[in-house]
């Protein structure tokens, strides 16, 4: 086995951190302010992962994972693989983060928990970070990494995504989740419709109160700005929170941000 398919040798196996890059091709590792949930305005260092085992149609890091046309996305784009991965030893990427002089850590993908193990490994160099994990609550971190977890940023897809509900809403996966004091749940919203489905989910897993936020989905201050008028009297309705995506009017719809 060797090249990329060399570091998906299962969790079990530390391997090298596959990440996506930046605008200059180096891993993307940065400093910013969180721009969503309920770390928003936190200033953080981010590193963002790559590969995804879900395919969202209006997905804004579709370059973490579309390598090839075989699932639909708004924008029809493809990226090459090689110009859109780095892989970097765990102590490597740990040596990056601390450099940045943040307290609080924020892991993002694609999906960050499929590199579980190499994850595990990068935080024993990075004991004094607080850690928060955004993930789509498909996967279950193991024992050695969800000891360092410090909250969990759970995004769990609808059916406007695109995926089925059979491979991005896993009753087991939502059932862990929702009894962790440590997950937030925070949905993409494009229509009211759309809210209908948190309802429903809301209501058989029973989330705690405070730990769901509607987010508009969109790329642009504009289109987020529109969709907020009407979510945010349905968050009052439905005693929901509301998420803004405070990175998109700072900085626009760019990578290391």
């Amino acid at each position: 086995m060797s090249g990329y398919k060399a570091h998906w040798r299962g969790w079990d196996n530390v391997a090298q951190l596959v990440l996506a890059t930046d605008d200059a091709g180096g891993p993307e590792i940065f400093a910013s302010l969180q721009g969503e949930g309920p770390s928003a305005g936190v200033p953080v260092a981010f590193v963002r992962l790559s590969r995804c085992n879900l395919a969202c149609t209006w997905c804004d890091t579709a370059y973490t994972w579309r390598f090839d046309d075989t699932h639909e996305h708004r924008d029809d784009v493809t990226y090459d693989r090689k110009a859109n991965q780095v892989a970097l030893d765990p102590e490597d990427a740990a040596a990056r983060i601390a450099a940045l002089g943040q307290k609080r850590l924020v892991i993002t993908g694609g999906e960050p928990l499929l590199q579980a193990g190499a994850l595990a490994e990068m935080l024993v160099h990075l004991p004094d970070i607080s850690v928060e994990i955004e993930t789509n609550g498909t996967v279950k971190a193991p024992a050695r990494l969800d000891i360092r977890v410090d909250q969990y940023n759970v995004s769990p897809k609808l059916a406007h995504s695109g995926n089925p509900a059979g491979l991005a809403l896993l009753p087991e996966r939502l059932d862990g989740y929702a009894s962790d004091p440590r997950a937030f749940f925070k949905f993409v919203i494009a229509q009211p419709d759309d809210v209908d489905e948190v309802l429903a989910l809301n209501a058989k897993w029973r989330f705690k109160p405070g730990h769901v936020f509607l987010m508009p989905e969109g790329t642009d201050s504009q289109t987020l700005r529109a969709r907020e008028e009407w979510l945010s009297d349905l968050c009052l309705e439905h005693g929901f929170r509301m998420s803004d995506r405070l990175h998109i009017h700072l900085y626009g719809d760019t990578r290391g941000t």
